[in-house]
């Protein structure tokens, strides 16, 4: 643990002996020790002792110290105005914060304020606008396990979103937290924590919460019958864990409430409202290689455009709800042909009515992100503010339910349906709240006149004594005949007549003195101190009742929640549609037609273009794509920067965006739905995990190996590109061999592996493409269309000439280049050694090496036992290159057993 976390030793020492202030601190962060206690003094949180240090150091802020009758404290403080921004960086730095505030207002309490944490702040569980990013979801995650399942649990704590599945497979769970990301995880005993990346924090927390009958008790608060609703008692335990942490992150109003809390159980979250079991293989699979290679959230580039990347270019959505579902339907593109062709319709019936979309897109910039605003007043942390910005939204619902009013598709007509203006609500907000109300909620201002009638008269009350105040200036310069003489007010003094020293002696006999000042005295009569009671007193009643109010209308929208949500659903569902509509329209998209799914796959497509590279290049150059019965395998051929990636990328987003419910940038297209999307493309390494790029490549090709299937997609660019030549050519021969013969799966292989050509030529369902090139004085020319057939060569040296490598090496190239070439030509009738012969290795001398010598690494690796055993009895000679992919999946997968036990 952080030494800055937990309660303070040098207050530990001496609990008993502590102020109460300090002593409220030091419980606090004995309550809260997983986390940074932020301490409300006044106007400032403050942190004490190493916190203090460890803060102040974090946040660059100057630190302090605080002297008691116990001793002197480091400390530092920042400003409860700004302290989001503050927060925030304490969260980059890996903390979590409890924030606790004071619960009672200092005049009300004759002993210390009572403060109390009233959230937990950590990057799973961001409920505040100004951390959250307004465009996509923030998830936490809770993993349980129950024998052989895993199941995973996702929760959106602003939203209410609230997903579950499982699998036996840890693979398939860590592909579906590749999915949706989370920022944060639960995980139960025994469950692996190596399904969720480096980035995603892990969360220690109370394992009683995973236990079957206490996360059922939790589950059945929320929603009936868990059992029903739920596949699984690991699901069942990884969702009433996370029920239990959103709880806790809530926090508290005081500690009274969180004693009766643990009793009656009183902290259930009243906007999780809906659970949705969703079994993966409902949606196209995509796992964290496939969302890296595609680009569909994230550009490769490190220094990339924010929007080259599939989401960017599809999002013209005009609300913070519309993006969060567009993100969702490219996360889980779909299956089932009927759920595609139902958003196809709307897409184009949405496209071809120009009017109609324009003006939805229109009216939709004015809703405001439903679901956060309903969760805040849920969570009862909502403004007068927030209620108008809701009754803003209500407003606009019946604009958009009359452009949708002469639908023709059943989406459409659906949507329509459903969207209830909530016209109650709205009435009671435009009743009930004033029109531009102030932020704070307790200090009056923010209920409308006429709503309530004793609020009426006190204010009434207030004003008329308030004018009874503005006339008796005038009446007392008259009655004192002392013109100078003023009535003014102070919070600290109250109302007053102030009369100037050379003055004093005309001040009449029912004037008391109230202050004196350098120059002056200041005094109250009978009549005006009474007066100052009533408006006083009236004043502080009417804000008190204005408070009591505003929660009773802020309750009753709550009790709405349901409803609220299903309506940001439906304009949510608008909005992604008018986006899709709008790209379709301005970008030259396509409606695919989908076909009937069978056991292969069928890919026909005309004039396709990369959604993402034709809207960052000047130019675009569109290429077709057939594939069908006999044509599954395609080995593509061409120097670098020829169009190989790119091509076998749009194809593969093609279909993804079809499955989505898109339409497709493309002259036409037809396909068949596939079951997932596998990609090895690029290369990168994995230098924190240990992995070499070749290491990482065949991870991901094991990957492919033991998952595809003959409904899967699957693109190989540059596989073996980090061994030898030899080595490398065989491990992609082997791929294409099997893939073709054992899997079945659509395949695009890019290789620079000329031989593989040849290879294609022989098996049954392969064929070749190539990117057509030509040199012109000396230069590449990219023409970036493909073409059946071969490459006639790389062309490597003359793209390192226009990447501007300096003319000594390039002409040193083009000699070496040329002698390989003499030397294959001489030797061409000699297959290489390293694919046709079964010959065991000899050593230098020309002796044959013993088995042991063969796996002898050139550095000293600790490997265990039985690891080390199983390698040195491999006969690695005698292997496919596909059976040593297998054993060296099979051996990792053991290393990695035994490093865990």
């Amino acid at each position: 643990m952080d030494p800055a976390l937990g309660p303070p030793e040098e207050m530990a020492e001496k609990r008993d002996e502590l102020t109460p202030m300090m002593a409220q601190y030091h419980d606090l962060c004995e309550r809260y020790d997983d986390a940074l206690v932020l301490f409300q003094v006044g106007d400032f949180y403050e942190t004490f002792c190493g916190a203090a240090e460890r803060t102040a150091r974090l946040l660059e802020v100057t630190l302090t110290s605080r002297e008691d009758s116990t001793g002197e404290y480091p400390m530092t403080g920042i400003p409860i105005d700004n302290a989001e921004s503050y927060i925030e960086e304490l969260l980059e730095a890996g903390y979590r914060v409890a924030v606790a505030d004071q619960v009672e207002e200092p005049g009300e309490s004759s002993g210390v304020v009572e403060r109390a944490v009233t959230r937990v702040i950590t990057p799973g569980t961001l409920t505040e606008d100004e951390l959250l990013a307004g465009d996509d979801n923030n998830f936490v995650a809770a993993v349980a396990r129950d024998g052989e399942e895993l199941a995973l649990a996702l929760l959106d704590v602003s939203t209410g979103d609230f997903l579950a599945t499982s699998s036996t497979s840890s693979e398939a769970i860590a592909d579906e937290v590749s999915r949706f990301d989370p920022a944060e995880a639960v995980v139960g005993p025994d469950a692996p924590m190596d399904v969720f990346p480096d980035d995603c924090m892990e969360t220690p927390f109370d394992e009683a919460v995973f236990e079957r009958e206490r996360a059922a008790e939790t589950v059945s608060a929320y929603f009936r019958n868990p059992d029903a609703l739920l596949a699984s008692d690991a699901e069942v335990r990884a969702c009433g864990a996370l029920l239990e942490y959103a709880e806790y992150a809530r926090g508290s109003e005081s500690e009274a409430e969180a004693e009766a809390d643990d009793e009656n159980e009183n902290d259930r979250l009243e906007y999780i409202t809906h659970l949705t079991r969703y079994d993966p293989r409902e949606y196209l699979l995509l796992d964290a290689v496939a969302l890296r290679s595609l680009e569909l959230f994230e550009p490769r580039a490190v220094h990339g455009r924010d929007d080259a990347t599939l989401v960017g270019v599809l999002d013209e959505t005009s609300s913070a709800l519309g993006g969060r579902k567009l993100r969702d339907w490219i996360r889980r593109p779909l299956l089932e042909p009927d759920r595609i062709e139902a958003r196809l319709d709307a897409v184009e019936e949405l496209q071809s009515a120009v009017r109609e979309r324009e003006a939805l897109q229109e009216l939709l910039k004015d809703v405001y992100d439903l679901e956060r605003l309903i969760g805040r007043i849920s969570r009862e942390r909502a403004n007068a503010r927030d209620l108008r910005s809701l009754r803003d939204t209500l407003a606009v619902v019946p604009d958009v339910r009359e452009q949708l009013e002469d639908a023709d598709c059943d989406r459409l007509q659906r949507l329509h349906a459903d969207l209830d203006p909530l016209a109650d609500v709205r009435e009671l907000i435009e009743d009930s709240i004033v029109e531009d109300p102030p932020i704070e909620i307790t200090e009056g201002g923010i209920i409308a006149e006429g709503y309530d009638e004793n609020l009426d008269d006190l204010r009434q009350t207030a004003r008329d004594g308030k004018q009874w105040i503005d006339d008796l200036e005038e009446r007392e310069r008259e009655r004192t005949g002392i013109d100078s003489l003023k009535v003014g007010y102070n919070s600290v003094h109250g109302y007053y007549i102030e009369v100037t020293n050379p003055n004093l002696d005309s001040v009449p006999g029912d004037y008391q003195r109230r202050q004196t000042l350098k120059n002056s005295e200041r005094f109250v009569t009978p009549e005006l101190k009474e007066r100052e009671d009533e408006i006083v007193g009236a004043e502080e009643r009417a804000d008190e009742l204005e408070y009591e109010l505003f929660r009773e209308v802020r309750k009753t929208i709550a009790d709405e929640v349901e409803r609220v949500q299903d309506l940001a659903d439906a304009l949510a569902t608008v909005d992604a549609l008018v986006s899709l509509a709008t790209v379709a329209a301005q970008y030259d998209y396509c409606r695919p037609a989908l076909l009937e799914r069978s056991d292969g796959v069928e890919i026909d497509i005309e004039g396709g273009r990369h959604p993402v590279v034709e809207r960052t290049q000047e130019s675009f150059v569109p290429n077709d794509a057939q594939f069908a019965d006999g044509r599954r395998l395609a080995v593509i051929t061409g120097p670098n920067m020829s169009g190989k990636s790119t091509y076998m990328r749009q194809v593969a987003q093609i279909v993804l965006l079809a499955q989505v419910g898109s339409f497709v940038p493309a002259k036409s297209a037809r396909l068949t739905p596939v079951d997932r999307i596998f990609t090895r493309v690029g290369a990168s390494d994995d230098i924190a995990g240990g992995r070499s790029t070749f290491m990482v490549e065949m991870d991901e090709l094991a990957t492919i190996l033991r998952e595809a299937d003959g409904r899967s997609l699957v693109l190989l660019d540059e596989v073996g590109r980090g061994t030898s030549t030899a080595d490398g050519l065989a491990i992609a021969q082997a791929m294409a061999e099997h893939i073709h013969d054992e899997i079945g799966a659509t395949t695009l292989f890019a290789t620079h592996h000329h031989p593989l050509t040849e290879v294609a030529d022989e098996l049954e369902d392969a064929f070749t493409l190539h990117f057509e090139v030509d040199q012109e004085d000396g230069e590449v020319v990219f023409h970036h269309e493909v073409a059946p057939g071969a490459a006639t060569g790389s062309y490597g040296v003359e793209v390192a000439t226009a990447a501007g490598v300096p003319e000594p090496v390039v002409e040193r190239s083009r000699e070496l280049v040329a002698e390989a070439g003499d030397e294959q030509s001489t030797d061409k009738s000699e297959p290489p050694a390293a694919t046709t012969t079964d010959a065991a290795p000899t050593t230098a001398d020309g002796g044959e090496r013993t088995v042991d010598e063969q796996s002898a690494p050139s550095e000293t690796v600790d490997l265990p036992s039985d690891v080390a055993a199983e390698l040195r009895t491999l006969e690695v000679a005698h292997m496919t290159p596909v059976e040593a992919l297998s054993e060296l999946d099979r051996l990792k997968r053991l290393l990695e057993e035994e490093r865990e036990s």
